[in-house]
C-alpha cells in the first residue's frame, strides 16, 4: 500500500517560502524593536528578498514538482520549471526593487506609515506573487492570487490621515472582489465540468466534455478570465487603475504596476495555455479583443495627461502601464492561433522582464523627484538634466525604452517580438492596431523626454539622492543598458517549461 504521506521538496518551494518567513518575523520583530530601530525591519526584508531571489539559482538544473498527487507524480500541485523561474525571478526581483524605494520613502513619510505593518503586508504580498507561477492547481492558483492581493489593498490605503489614499483602497479593494467573485464562480463551472483542479488533468478532461456541459466549461472559461484580466488592468477592468496610482505610496504603485500585472499574466497564461488549450477558439478572440481595447484605451489616456496637472507625472505612469498591458496580451492572444503557444508565451514573458525593470526605473525617477515636488506633475520635471544629469538621462533612456526608441535598444526589441507574434499567428489587423498605438504612445514619451532637458523655470532643484534610492537606480539602468547591449538573452532566458 503507497504511503499518503508525502515528502516536501523544499529546495523547490525555497524562494516563497523565505519571502513568507521573513515577513513572519518582521512582524515579531516590530513588538520588540524601538522606534528609533524600526528602520532595520527595512533592512531585514531587503535581505529577505534577496535571499529568496539567489535560491532560484539551485533550480535552474532540472525540473521540480512536489504536492504531487498519490500514485501520479507527473501531475502536481507546485512545479518549479523554466517557466516558473522566469517569473519567479521578476517578481522577487521587482518586489526587491520596490523595498529598495520603500526604505527612502518609509522615512520621508515621518511616521504616517507605520513600518511593521507595511513591511509584514510588502512581504506577504510578495509571496503570494511568487507562488503564483509555480501553481499547477486551480486552487492553489486562486489561493496565490488572493495572498497577492488582499494585503495590496492595504497596503494602498496604510498612510495614516490620507482620504486620497482611503478612498483608493477602497476602489481597488471592492472593484478587485468582485473580478474575484467572478472568478471563483468560473472555476467551480470548470471543475463541475471536469471533476478536477489539476490544469494538466483539465486540459486531458475538457475535450472529452459531456455536449451537455459545453455551454457551461464555455461560461466558466470566460469568467474564470475575468479575474485575471482585472490583475493586468486589461480595460473594462482598468477604471481602479489611475488613482489607485495616485492615493498610494509611491513604491507601491510600482510594485501594483509591475508585480501585479505578472501576477496577472502568469495566471492568464496558465489558465488558457496550460489547462484549457481545446477551447482556444474561446479565450483567443477575447484576448485578442482586450488587447486591442487596453493598448488603445491606456495610450489614449496617457496622451490626454496636462503637464500642470497635479500627480500628473503618476498618472501618465499609471496610464502607459494600461497601454503596456494591452501589448502584453497579444502574444497570450497569439498562442491560441499559433502552433507554437510557447513561443508566443515566450514572447510575452520576455516582454514583461523588460517592461519590469525600465518602468520601475522610470518609477525610481519619480520617487526622487516626488520628494522636492509633492504634487510630482510632469511639469515638475522641466530642467531635470540642469539639476540632476544622470537622473535626468537615466530617466529619459527608461521612457525611450517603453516607447521601443534607440538607444533604449531591449523596448524595440520587445516590441519587435511582439509584432511578430502578432503576424506569425495570423492577426494582422492585431499588429495594425499595435503599430498604430506605438505611434501615439511615441508623442507623450518624448514630449516628457523633451522636457528634461528645456531650460529650467527659476532656480534649478537639488535632488539629494539616498543611497537606497541610489541602488535602485543604478540597477535598473545597469539592467536596461546589459539588456539594451544583448536583447538576444532575454529571449532565451525566457524559453518556457510549460510544455
Amino acid at each position: 500500500m503507497s504511503s499518503l504521506v508525502q515528502s516536501v521538496d523544499w529546495l523547490a518551494i525555497a524562494p516563497p517560502t523565505i519571502t513568507a518567513v521573513v515577513g513572519l518575523v518582521v512582524l515579531v520583530a516590530d513588538l520588540f524593536v524601538g522606534e528609533s530601530r524600526k528602520p532595520l525591519l527595512g533592512w531585514l526584508s531587503v535581505a529577505g528578498l534577496a535571499a529568496a531571489t539567489l535560491m532560484l539559482l539551485p533550480l535552474l538544473d532540472a525540473d521540480r514538482g512536489t504536492f504531487c498527487l498519490v500514485g501520479d507524480t507527473g501531475v502536481c500541485s507546485y512545479t518549479a520549471d523554466r517557466f516558473t523561474l522566469v517569473i519567479q525571478f521578476l517578481v522577487l526581483g521587482g518586489a526587491l526593487l520596490t523595498a529598495l524605494l520603500s526604505v527612502t520613502a518609509l522615512k520621508d513619510e515621518a511616521k504616517r506609515l507605520p513600518e511593521g505593518e507595511y513591511w509584514f503586508l510588502f512581504l506577504s504580498s510578495a509571496a503570494g506573487a511568487a507562488l503564483l507561477p509555480a501553481s499547477r492547481d486551480l486552487a492553489t492558483l486562486i489561493v496565490a492570487l488572493e495572498v497577492a492581493s488582499l494585503p495590496a489593498f492595504a497596503l494602498v490605503g496604510l498612510r495614516h490621515g490620507d482620504r486620497k489614499s482611503s478612498e483608493a483602497a477602497l476602489k481597488f479593494f471592492l472593484s478587485s472582489v468582485t473580478a474575484t467573485a467572478v472568478s471563483l464562480l468560473g472555476v467551480s463551472f470548470v471543475y463541475a465540468a471536469t471533476g478536477t483542479l489539476h490544469l494538466t488533468l483539465i486540459a486531458e478532461r475538457v475535450q472529452n466534455v459531456d455536449g451537455q456541459l459545453h455551454t457551461l466549461t464555455q461560461t466558466g472559461v470566460v469568467l474564470t478570465l475575468v479575474g485575471f484580466a482585472f490583475k493586468t488592468a486589461a480595460v473594462p477592468f482598468h477604471f481602479w487603475v489611475p488613482d489607485t496610482y495616485v492615493g498610494a505610496p509611491l513604491p507601491i504603485a510600482a510594485y501594483l504596476s509591475v508585480i501585479g500585472k505578472a501576477v496577472g499574466f502568469t495566471g492568464l497564461i496558465l489558465v488558457t495555455v496550460v489547462a484549457l488549450p481545446s477551447y482556444a477558439d474561446v479565450w483567443g478572440p477575447a484576448l485578442a479583443a482586450l488587447a486591442a481595447l487596453t493598448m488603445t484605451v491606456g495610450n489614449v489616456g496617457a496622451l490626454r495627461q496636462q503637464a500642470a496637472r497635479a500627480y500628473s507625472a503618476v498618472r501618465l505612469l499609471a496610464w502607459s502601464s494600461v497601454g503596456q498591458a494591452g501589448y502584453l496580451l497579444v502574444p497570450i492572444a497569439a498562442a491560441a492561433y499559433s502552433g507554437e503557444a510557447e513561443k508566443s508565451v515566450g514572447s510575452t514573458v520576455a516582454y514583461a522582464l523588460m517592461y519590469g525593470a525600465v518602468n520601475l526605473g522610470a518609477f525610481a525617477v519619480a520617487a526622487l523627484v516626488g520628494r522636492a515636488h509633492r504634487l510630482n506633475r510632469v511639469a515638475d520635471y522641466r530642467g531635470l538634466y540642469a539639476s540632476s544629469p544622470l537622473t535626468a538621462l537615466l530617466l529619459g533612456f527608461f521612457l525611450l525604452c517603453l516607447a521601443g526608441l534607440p538607444p533604449g535598444v531591449i523596448g524595440l526589441f520587445a516590441k519587435v517580438t511582439v509584432f511578430s507574434a502578432a503576424v506569425d499567428a495570423g492577426l494582422g489587423w492585431l499588429a495594425v492596431v499595435m503599430a498604430v498605438n506605438v505611434v501615439i504612445a511615441l508623442v507623450y514619451y518624448l514630449r516628457w523626454t523633451a522636457l528634461l532637458f528645456r531650460a529650467p523655470e527659476g532656480e534649478p532643484v537639488k535632488h539629494r539622492l539616498p543611497a537606497p534610492l541610489t541602488a535602485a537606480l543604478a540597477l535598473t539602468g545597469v539592467l536596461g543598458v546589459a539588456l539594451s547591449g544583448a536583447p538576444q538573452l532575454v529571449l532565451r532566458f525566457t524559453g518556457t517549461g510549460l510544455f
